[in-house]
């Protein structure tokens, strides 16, 4: 029988009473306040220690300078270890069901496997492997088993016979025409392209779902307005803004970055905010409120995370979203070309195709595997993390 003491239902601090969470939350935070302090420690020490045109690490022996887009891949790194990574580890019995679920596709089973050879070569491959110099004597060099004619070489590193030029392992996928090698462009195309995708899908993302989960659970007047704002910016063409940035202040790839991440999240927000409006009708949804929990509550215990499947599987579209963007932006020449990127690397090849064809389609093989990669991953991922969506899809 209750006391006088006890309190009535409708008024239980619900933020206290979770399942076996108080504590590690509170922990959590903490881990993530301490990691957000000391890499804005080591920010600060970059642009405020460091003298300009000096490599970041320098005073350690390590010649690696860090770049803007470096720090904010760190920052993403860091939020996807947190709120990705760590949920996983701490619900073992959840995380099993899912990869029992998600390894009976085996074309993602392989997509992942890929995607994690792109993933650590993207960050380790530079650290090991010497950045691509130019090396105008060794332009043209064919991939191992092709050949070239010897007239389009100035100095052949492999095998001459019968007038032609053969590959060999020490430019396995050839050269380009300033004499580049193609293997390391690709390697270091891999930070560049996992730079392009994160960072711009982790903020697309941050930005959508805080937009369309708040239209969905607010209503009203706030479900209006923001969604108005996302049709006019919608219909703004990304493109021409790009272009006029170009022309105002000069392109490069963290502006290419900012502008996909800041102006590519409508379509998430009106994909988690039509979720997010089916989930709020749910039973559970209607039992939180009723039973007094609190808005802040109701929406970060129950409402946010029955719509992460939504919005973890539009994540995988998007990635491959900005890879292809980032390549098309090269290809017209509107890419950033102080760096190896795979579109970039696309638009060297472009006037050599009928006789180094090698140089566009190396990149655009692994680009297209890569785009590939995140569909199958994608499908998998909703297949594992909503079944019914895919019960409705088969039915």
């Amino acid at each position: 029988m209750a006391t006088e003491d006890s309190p009535r239902f409708d008024t239980v601090d619900w933020d206290e009473i979770t399942s076996g969470g108080g504590r590690e939350v509170t922990k959590s935070l903490v881990a993530l306040g301490a990691s957000l302090a000391g890499l804005a420690a080591l920010l600060l020490y970059d642009y405020v220690v460091v003298p300009d045109r000096t490599a970041t690490f320098a005073a350690v022996g390590w010649g690696y300078d860090v770049t803007k887009l470096d720090w904010l891949l760190a920052l993403s790194l860091l939020f996807v270890a947190f709120y990705g990574a760590l949920p996983l580890y701490r619900n073992e019995r959840m995380t099993r069901y899912y990869w029992k679920e998600f390894k009976k596709n085996r074309p993602a089973v392989a997509s992942l496997v890929f995607l994690a050879v792109v993933f650590v070569g993207g960050v380790f491959g530079p650290l090991v492997i010497s950045s691509p110099e130019s090396e105008l004597l060794r332009q043209f060099q064919p991939p191992v088993f092709m050949e070239i004619p010897q007239n389009y070489v100035i100095e052949c590193v492999g095998e001459r016979a019968a007038g032609v030029c053969r590959g060999t392992w020490q430019h396995p996928l050839g050269t380009t025409p300033d004499g580049r090698d193609i293997f390391k462009m690709i390697v270091y195309g891999m930070q560049i392209s996992m730079k392009v995708g994160l960072i711009a899908t982790l903020m697309a993302v941050v930005i959508g779902a805080s937009v369309g989960t708040v239209s969905a659970y607010a209503g009203g007047m706030v479900d209006e307005v923001l969604m108005r704002y996302v049709d006019i910016q919608q219909s703004f063409p990304t493109l021409v803004l790009y272009l006029l940035i170009i022309y105002t202040w000069g392109g490069g790839l963290f502006t290419m970055v900012l502008l996909f991440g800041l102006f590519s999240w409508e379509g998430t927000a009106r994909y988690v905010r039509s979720n997010a409006l089916s989930k709020s009708e749910e039973e559970y949804m209607k039992a939180s409120r009723l039973s007094g929990a609190g808005t802040y509550h109701t929406i970060r215990r129950h409402l946010i995370p029955n719509t992460a499947s939504s919005i973890i599987t539009d994540a995988t579209l998007l990635i491959p979203a900005f890879l292809l963007a980032e390549a098309q932006l090269s290809f017209l020449g509107l890419g950033d070309t102080s760096v190896a990127s795979w579109g970039q690397l696309i638009s060297v090849g472009r006037d050599h195709l009928s006789y180094a064809p090698w140089i566009t389609l190396a990149p655009g093989l692994v680009l297209f595997l890569t785009i590939l990669a995140f569909n199958f991953l994608g499908d998998a991922l909703l297949d594992a993390l909503n079944p019914e969506a895919r019960a409705e899809a088969e039915s």
